[in-house]
């Protein structure tokens, strides 16, 4: 019997690493014993359970989850269980902060798997860094790998930087050359705006004064009547019914008939484009896993859907029919990777260990596997971002067609790091 365990251990390790059997394997055989001389190793999850990105919450806590399952199955972390604490951040940054404490200083979390509000992100950053913890950043403001960033905040997916860089130079080619960005007035859309600015203006383009909406409106016609009437292209930057509220009432007022409209992945992440009646349909949006498995098809992406229980199509649950928010989820489950990666490489057992951790990190690989669903990637080992593949889409009769694969290699070339966190002591 122990024989047919190790066999089997193997078989979901190498589908994990990127075996040739991925898509077959079983992944539901198995619960071993851990050799556990000093215990599990204690990950927290910084999450949005309640609040306004609770949607997006719902499918980064389920990641996250699942791909603890899978590691565990599969023998754990060096040998030890992974012991996944949980904490909501209500989608408030000083309820975040708070809560960041908690996981690390009552619970004993001793890495962390972090939030996708950015102004939670921001408020945690300076928490872990004091507590000398590492801290997985997943929104998307270019401050957390940038000018509020440490040695100890890391970030796999893309960030405003980079989805200005993949999806700003087609679309001006494209699109148009006269822009008007309308955005939630919070961290995220402000970096947003930033970004595309600079970039759009360096390309010989107009960007017009930017539309800053409060995140409590309701009515958004009063800032979509500002609008200037010789705006070419329209990028919109919201979240959740701040999404639906745009989409929908900017159809109502016809504005995509006279300018072509332009967005990212986190203004229909947890939304399907036929629930809010076509409003959505002719966007062109920037986004950071394919939605659809017919535009990354192959057997990890095919297993992954499996495993988060969503169609290959519309990304739907099939439970429930919630949409995942996929462009941004898989991170809180490639992240679990990565500090499996980083523990093993460095040899990591204790808090004290955890420098080594740090520094295995940076720079490191990660390969196209169940494991890493979303592709290839690094995380540049001088500010500590993820360089990976993105996807300028269309929304076509409801669906997300791929216009434009966006590769890392093309990406690496035009960010270069303005920070190197590599200089700070560990």
């Amino acid at each position: 019997m122990s024989d047919r365990k190790v066999t089997r251990r193997s078989f979901l390790s190498a589908a994990l690493a990127g075996g040739a059997a991925a898509g077959t394997a079983n992944l539901y055989i198995m619960k071993d014993a851990f050799a556990q001389p000093s215990g599990p190793i204690k990950i927290g999850h910084h999450v949005e359970l309640t609040g306004g990105f609770a949607s997006w919450g719902y499918w980064h806590d389920k990641a996250g989850r699942k791909a603890v399952d899978l590691i565990n199955q599969a023998g754990g972390i060096a040998g030890r269980k992974i012991e996944l604490i949980t904490e909501d951040t209500e989608s408030n940054p000083a309820s975040g902060a708070r809560k960041l404490r908690s996981l690390i200083q009552r619970s004993g979390a001793e890495f962390i798997v972090g939030s996708v509000h950015s102004g939670v992100m921001l408020a945690s950053i300076p928490i872990a860094s004091e507590l000398k913890t590492i801290y997985f950043s997943q929104g998307e403001a270019t401050e957390a790998t940038g000018s509020k960033g440490t040695r100890y905040s890391f970030r796999t997916g893309t960030d405003t930087y980079g989805l200005a860089a993949a999806g700003v130079p087609w679309a001006f080619e494209n699109l148009g050359k006269n822009w008007t960005m309308i955005f939630p007035d919070y961290a995220w859309g402000h970096s947003h705006h930033q970004e595309a600015k600079a970039l759009i203006e360096k390309l010989g383009g107009k960007v017009n004064p930017p539309i800053a909406v409060p995140l409590d409106a309701k009515d958004l016609v009063p800032y979509l009547s500002r609008i200037p009437q010789e705006t070419e292209v329209l990028f919109s930057v919201f979240f959740g019914s701040l999404s639906v509220a745009f989409y929908t009432q900017a159809k109502a007022m016809g504005l995509e008939k006279t300018m072509r409209m332009y967005s990212v992945s986190g203004t229909i992440e947890a939304i399907a484009p036929d629930d809010i009646q076509g409003a959505a349909e002719g966007v062109y949006i920037v986004e950071n896993f394919p939605r659809m498995l017919a535009h990354k098809n192959d057997e990890f992406h095919k297993e992954h859907n499996k495993i988060m229980e969503i169609d290959d199509v519309h990304a739907r649950e099939f439970t429930s029919k919630r949409v995942m928010a996929k462009s941004h989820a898989w991170q809180s489950w490639e992240n679990m990777f990565a500090l499996k990666q980083a523990i093993e490489a460095s040899g990591w057992k204790t808090r004290k260990d955890t420098p080594g951790v740090v520094q295995a990190l940076e720079g490191m690989q990660m390969k196209n596997s169940l494991g890493y669903p979303q592709g290839d990637k690094l995380l540049r080992a001088q500010d500590h971002s993820g360089i990976i593949d993105c996807y300028i889409s269309r929304v076509e009769n409801g669906k997300l067609e791929v216009k434009k694969r966006v590769t890392k290699e093309e990406l690496v070339k035009e960010l270069p790091p303005r920070f190197d966190f590599t200089k700070e002591k560990l």
